[in-house]
């Protein structure tokens, strides 16, 4: 594979920026097309990003076509994500896909066959496991000093006055945001999910219409049991968008505020009605280059592309975390536990 890689990105909206910002000052990417379904979109961000040989346009095929790309950067809407992503794999393009991965299991599911029958990479971004927080935390929790985790709690109380489409959505907070909080229970725990009970609501109060407040109780591997209770229509003491966190062992425990701040203790001495507990400081950890966000994991992304190697959220593993929304969201409108198969 050549020095540069060449890229067109389909969606320019809000969140292109945050794609484009990293992707412009990659010196081994080049950004050779925009499409957007609004042309004049396109436009704007490539004058914005001094983009002037890129191609613009509505019609990716076309723009496919034109300039014959190796990455394809998908930041379109859910709804679009099959569409777009078949497309670029039919064309020979590896794709890095905005979350979630799809808007129903069953497309899911076939944009993972169609990535493995076109050899190609397919990959969904998931920036907050590129947090150093979450890193260092799971390095702690790899370290082994709690032991295997057999309960991992968080907790996401934010009051979110977004207005315009999300004020209508149904199941809001589990399709729209949950999905960042499952994957990084899975990434924190190395688990995977196996069936969940979820009852949602939308509290007295509410500027949502539909249930903005929801608590799930996810059976994983390993026997590890993982709470999530959240809610978008929670005000004051609100907790980091990256949520609240205790993960539990027999060896003791760890708690992290979603921000920098962590506490640990383990077991010191058992014998009495409760054991006595030391308190121990999380290490520094060397993140080795995988933080960053969104431009943490597209570095990380175009190295896997150009060394063959598969990146954390490829799709095939990233279908389990969109599985927990999913099974979530069925459990709520049924009333029941339901075992979820990715």
């Amino acid at each position: 594979m050549g020095d540069e890689l060449k890229a067109v990105l389909v969606g320019c909206g809000g969140i292109s920026t945050a794609w484009l910002d990293p992707v412009t000052k990659m010196q081994d990417v080049r950004l050779v097309g925009l499409v957007d379904i609004v042309e004049e979109a396109a436009r704007k961000r490539a004058e914005q990003y001094g983009l002037q040989d890129a191609v613009t346009g509505t019609d990716l095929r076309t723009v496919l076509r034109d300039t014959d790309p190796d990455i394809v950067f998908n930041c379109t809407i859910p709804e679009a994500h099959l569409e777009v992503t078949l497309t670029a794999l039919g064309h020979g393009c590896h794709v890095l896909s905005e979350k979630p991965m799809a808007d129903s299991m069953e497309n899911a599911r076939r944009m993972v066959e169609a990535a493995e029958e076109s050899g190609k990479l397919f990959a969904v971004m998931q920036n907050r496991r590129y947090a150093e927080p979450i890193r260092r935390l799971r390095a702690f929790l790899e370290w082994g000093q709690v032991g295997p985790l057999t309960t991992l709690n968080s907790d996401f109380y934010i009051g979110a006055h977004f207005g315009g489409f999300r004020d209508h959505m149904p199941h809001v907070l589990l399709l729209d945001m949950a999905i960042h909080t499952f994957d990084a229970a899975r990434f924190i725990s190395g688990a995977d999910p196996v069936a969940v009970y979820c009852h949602e609501w939308n509290p007295a109060g509410s500027w949502y219409d539909r249930d903005a407040s929801a608590v799930a109780v996810f059976e994983m591997t390993g026997g590890l049991v993982y709470t999530y209770r959240g809610s978008w229509c929670a005000e004051g003491l609100q907790t980091s968008w990256e949520a609240e966190w205790r993960a539990i062992g027999p060896g003791g425990s760890v708690l992290w505020d979603g921000h920098e701040g962590f506490r640990s203790q383990v077991v010191a001495e058992t014998g009495g009605f409760q054991s006595k507990y030391a308190d121990v400081a999380l290490p520094p950890h060397d993140a080795q280059g995988e933080t960053g966000g969104h431009g943490g994991l597209i570095r990380d992304f175009v190295g896997y592309v150009r060394e063959g190697r598969t990146p954390g959220t490829v799709c095939t593993d990233n279908i389990k975390s969109l599985a927990m929304v999913f099974g979530a969201i069925e459990s709520a409108e049924t009333g029941r536990r339901v075992e979820i198969e990715a």
